[in-house]
């Protein structure tokens, strides 16, 4: 019976710089480590430690997960075995983000990276990104998706701590492009020798806790990160399709409500009234009498008239020839126009309308009283009656409230995807 390979030994020595004791996790795939103690950048590649860098311990970076810390990712336990610093510059200005390395004996390196709050699982691509183009602008593709370039910097190593399966340098530096497709990341490291490419997965601050059951709260996120799903996908496709079936249902109503009314000219007389006529006498009068036929439905009263630069008031009332029941109602009419210094101008409106609801059918007249000033000269007017006329006002009123949710959800969709894209190389310019 073959016996059971045996776990690898945890390889342990002391610091050459400052006799400080050192285990390396990594076992046989560590190349080189750092000292927690003086920060001494070690070669491990063989028995004879070597010293390659010495780092200003007055600059130590303390990581938020203390290496050794163990966590689960993806039903697997992995242990923080590394931790550096990264910086790259923009204008003028560095930005810095830091990286975990984590180790599973049986399942190899992956990395944890974070920047103001937001977190990436990082790991290798099995496989080289293809070339691409969206939107006109250069991408990459993996595993069938499309990552838009975000940018390009160069990233400079500079705190490193723990142990790392390549010879870490403070001070290295690499040229970066990263590709973004929500919550993914690709990104590409260049130096002379050779192209790496990995590929993260946003995560928030509280997974990363939970995983690692770490204490207290993480640091909260600041900003939009490059690759941080949007709070809004899928919902603007969603309540747009929602907002489309309503505005079906609504354009309907207005068509079948226009269709189903009656709209019928039912009066149409023209008159003319003379303000200084009027006042020596009784300006009221009533129409002949007209039919409003069909069911109980509304009524609209058109007044048209050629007032210019003048006013009138029309007292109104609706008499039932039968019954004698009455709807009195007033309208005022006036309309001015003019040339100054800023051109021609009008106000007001020449005719004008009033709409009584739920009039029943019947024989029906008009009693009508006009006014207007007593030095204005003779008016002509024309009112029209009709029938069942279609109104859908109230149905535009309901619009704007089909409109306004998935309009704003559309503008914060568009403000979260402004904000993410501003810290690309693809930001609008200040000009």
């Amino acid at each position: 019976m073959q016996a059971p390979a045996q776990k690898p030994a945890v390889r342990a020595f002391a610091c050459p710089n400052c006799g400080g004791g050192m285990e390396l996790r990594g076992f046989q795939h560590t190349r080189s480590a750092v000292c927690i103690q003086c920060l001494s950048v070690l070669d491990t590649s063989d028995e004879k430690i070597k010293i390659l860098q010495k780092f200003d311990n007055r600059q130590r970076v303390r990581p938020i997960i203390p290496l050794g810390t163990r966590g689960k990712l993806h039903g697997t336990v992995y242990e923080v075995i590394g931790f550096m610093v990264r910086t790259i510059t923009v204008e003028g200005t560095q930005y810095s983000w830091h990286e975990y390395l984590l180790f599973n004996p049986y399942k190899g390196f992956r990395y944890l990276t974070t920047y103001e709050g937001h977190w990436n699982d990082v790991v290798p691509c099995h496989g080289l990104p293809a070339a691409a183009t969206a939107g006109g602008r250069k991408a990459a593709k993996y595993l069938d998706r499309t990552y838009k370039h975000f940018q390009n910097a160069m990233a400079e190593t500079t705190f490193v701590m723990g142990e790392f399966p390549w010879a870490v340098k403070v001070g290295e530096k690499v040229e970066s492009d990263d590709y973004v497709s929500p919550p993914y990341i690709l990104s590409a490291e260049r130096d002379n020798k050779e192209v790496n490419w990995s590929h993260g997965t946003y995560m928030t601050g509280a997974e990363v806790w939970s995983h690692f059951n770490l204490q207290g709260q993480p640091p909260a996120a600041s900003g939009v990160f490059a690759n941080q799903p949007s709070p809004h996908q899928g919902r603007v496709g969603r309540i747009w399709k929602t907002t489309l079936i309503w505005l079906a249902i609504w354009f309907a109503a207005v068509v079948f409500f226009g269709i189903s009314a009656q709209n019928k000219l039912v009066f149409d007389q023209s008159y003319r009234f003379d303000p200084r006529a009027a006042a020596r006498g009784e300006a009221s009068f009533v129409t002949p009498v007209f039919e409003l036929p069909g069911r109980t439905s509304g009524v609209d009263v058109e007044i048209r008239t050629d007032l210019a630069n003048n006013w009138a008031v029309f007292n109104l009332a609706l008499i039932n020839d039968e019954t004698g029941q009455g709807y009195d109602f007033g309208q005022d009419v006036s309309y001015y126009s003019g040339v100054d210094s800023d051109g021609s101008w009008t106000e007001g409106s020449r005719s004008e309308s009033v709409t009584i609801p739920q009039v029943p059918a019947g024989r029906y007249y008009l009693r009508v009283e006009p006014e207007s000033d007593p030095n204005a000269p003779a008016m002509v007017y024309q009112l029209r009656v009709k029938r069942d006329a279609p109104h859908v006002g109230w149905l535009m009123l309901v619009l704007p409230f089909l409109l306004i949710p998935p309009i704003v959800v559309s503008l914060r969709s568009a403000s979260f995807e402004g904000a993410r894209w501003a810290e690309s190389d693809y930001a609008p310019s200040s000009d």
